[in-house]
């Protein structure tokens, strides 16, 4: 199988654990693989996410048009009411509830770049928020400190599974580098008022 061929087949695999499971990216790209029988005790080429994304954009034409919309539209509406009790921290939205892939199964994705990262928490807290924190260690932070994330539920009216929120903490400084585009020139997060045009676009 060529090389071309094999991504294509790892990329569709990894979608439909995005769309039917709620998978992250990374996740689903490795268990397709795996799934697939690529591993094989060597290492092999994974999809990018771009090309992941695309995968998804086809899964969801293909299985769940009629319903994605007004889902995408649910979750974009309680990212809004997050941001907007968020912000004081600077939130910035991300994810497959940003880009425009996202269903019911999606988590919704906060950066929050703050001046003081413990101050978010201590917000969540004196609100009586439940919420689980946990630490990441993402790329290109070598020699840095990893990243608090914070995890809560909450729900959309009519749905009868909560939604999860990943609120991931960063320092303020992090904004400079937050919307750096990807390779088409689209931003893998955004602000408010990014989402604001987004709800206005869906509502016109």
């Amino acid at each position: 199988m060529s090389g071309e061929r094999q991504l294509a087949e790892i990329a569709a695999a990894a979608a439909r654990l995005v769309v039917e499971e709620g998978a992250e990216y990374a996740a689903a790209k490795q268990r397709a693989a795996r799934d697939l029988g690529r591993r094989g005790g060597r290492a092999v080429e994974l999809p990018g996410n771009e090309q992941l994304e695309d995968a998804v954009r086809e899964h969801i034409a293909l299985f769940c048009a009629d319903e994605q919309p007004g889902e995408l539209d649910a979750l974009r509406q309680l990212a809004r009411r997050w941001m907007q009790r968020l912000a004081g921290f600077r939130p910035h939205l991300a994810g497959a509830v940003w880009r425009g892939t996202a269903t019911r199964r999606s988590a919704i994705h906060l950066d929050l770049y703050c001046d003081d990262p413990k101050a978010a928490q201590i917000e969540l807290i004196n609100a009586g928020v439940d919420f689980d924190s946990a630490q990441i260690d993402p790329p290109g932070r070598s020699g840095r400190e990893p990243l608090q994330v914070l995890s809560l539920a909450d729900r959309v009216p009519g749905w009868p599974e909560p939604v999860t929120l990943h609120l991931t903490l960063h320092d303020h400084d992090d904004l400079r580098g937050a919307l750096r585009p990807d390779a088409r020139g689209r931003t893998w997060r955004g602000d408010l008022a990014g989402l604001e045009r987004l709800l206005g676009e869906e509502h016109r």
